[in-house]
């Protein structure tokens, strides 16, 4: 996925498409545009191979038929297998100029070939039929490669939803702009190797992928307090808020303090560690940021000491424990809520997609949220949001999510806006997975450096 792309709905694609009809620009060009760069990509894939098409009814299926007969002058050894006839305008004049067979859906699979399937697109709001979902289970199976266009059928295209896909796909082009399916579980892990053709259209949503800020390094004017100073509040266990600080200080934070907790000096040496005292722990003017909820525990000091980290002015991450202790009201200090899905779950009730409802959080709580999980979203109060899906399932291990929280942390403390930060935050631990491997624990993402 291209950093910083859009990502569009089902209705902002329609709102995209209608923008650029206009002058001489047609939906019927975008269809031929869209059939065009498919049937480059099935060429690629196919490399000699038969390409097979199945098509639908809708404008999917008319994607289909145009690259379907790009193909067939080109030359190659095309196929074509209909669900229906076509029910759209612009498919059915895509149909009439197809000048080869039609074969019907449940026909023969034809082994070995390049399967491009056009049934459905990010219209479907419905699941797939028994026997659709078993006829295109069956070309899958047989198929060489397969080759989605714009979505495996049977995703839903916006929430990510599964309506029967029965397969994944090998490679998925995107027309004109991402889909939130494209990077949203459970439709996700039908979908593998990404590709985005452009249409022509000009896409504006505030949903994007995850873009990761060019960070400085530290240079000759560098000095502890002005790389940022971290301060994790320690709680009811000790080793979480220890994790948070080691991220904060791997991810490069100047100073790293924690607050409360195990008090004996302990390696790394270079973590200073004190006793919680209340009204003077969080009262250094230098603090840059504060992380709490690792370790913290649910009582009434757990609840004193969220209290006054909401009350000195610091930016803030707030993560696990501290998420349950939360008041209702809107914060007023740049923050970072870090809960997974079960904590979000407590924090928020909307019914919507992951997309809307962390969006409907971030807007209640006035923070920006870090929706985490195998994808991840990132939402900021004013709507903008960042998509994450890449993933690494083996980060499902305890303790990971407190290093998250220290790395936004750092990356608050280093003076990124608290948006900025999470998705910095989010790529980091992704990289520290990735560099760590399946069999990590949460200690292996801070034995190295996380950053740069």
């Amino acid at each position: 996925m291209i950093a910083g792309t859009p990502i569009l709905t089902a209705a902002e694609m329609r709102d995209a498409e209608a923008a650029v009809c206009v002058d001489d620009v047609t939906l019927a060009d975008l269809m031929e545009r869209a059939g065009a760069a498919l049937a480059d990509m099935a060429w690629r894939i196919a490399a000699g191979r038969v390409i097979h098409f199945l098509v639908g009814p809708g404008n999917n299926g008319g994607d289909g038929y145009v690259a379907a007969r790009i193909l067939l002058a080109r030359g190659a050894d095309v196929r074509l297998s209909a669900l229906c006839a076509p029910k759209s305008v612009l498919a059915s004049r895509a149909c009439q100029q197809w000048t080869g067979s039609i074969r019907a859906l449940d026909g023969e699979a034809v082994a070995g070939a390049v399967l491009v399937d056009c049934l459905f697109g990010t219209g479907l709001d419905r699941a797939l039929s028994k026997a659709d979902a078993e006829a295109l289970a069956r070309h899958a199976v047989a198929a060489h490669r397969t080759l989605a266009a714009d979505l495996p059928s049977g995703v839903s295209s916006d929430d990510g939803a599964v309506l029967g896909c029965p397969y994944r796909a090998d490679v998925t082009l995107a027309f004109g702009a991402l889909k939130p399916a494209h990077m949203l579980f459970p439709a996700a892990a039908h979908i593998s190797d990404v590709r985005l053709a452009p249409i022509g259209m000009k896409p504006v949503s505030q949903v994007r992928v995850a873009a990761m800020p060019t960070l400085a390094i530290p240079d000759h004017s560098s000095q502890k307090y002005n790389r940022g100073l971290v301060v994790v509040v320690a709680g009811a266990m000790s080793g979480a808020a220890e994790l948070a600080a080691r991220g904060a200080l791997r991810s490069g934070a100047g100073y790293v303090q924690i607050h409360g907790g195990r008090v004996p000096a302990s390696a790394p040496y270079a973590i200073v560690r004190g006793p919680w005292r209340a009204g003077v722990s969080l009262s250094d003017p230098r603090i840059n940021a504060i992380v709490i909820g690792p370790g913290l525990g649910q009582g009434e000091d757990a609840q004193h000491r969220l209290g006054a980290a909401l009350a000195c002015g610091r930016p803030l991450v707030i993560d696990a424990d501290a998420l349950a202790l939360l008041p209702q009201t809107p914060l007023n200090v740049p923050a970072i809520l870090t809960p997974h899905s079960g904590e979000f779950a407590r924090l928020c009730a909307h019914g919507g997609s992951k997309i809307t409802a962390t969006q409907a959080l971030a807007a209640q709580s006035g923070a920006v949220i870090i929706h985490k999980g195998a994808d991840t979203v990132i939402a900021a109060p004013d709507g903008r949001v960042a998509l994450h899906s890449l993933g690494y399932a083996w980060l499902a291990s305890a303790g990971a999510g407190d290093v998250l929280a220290g790395i936004c942390g750092a990356m608050l403390a280093r003076g990124l806006g608290a948006f900025e930060a999470a998705q910095v935050a989010v790529l980091l631990h992704q990289r520290a997975a990735r560099r760590a491997g399946p069999g990590l624990i949460a200690d292996d993402l801070v034995s190295r450096a996380i950053w740069p």
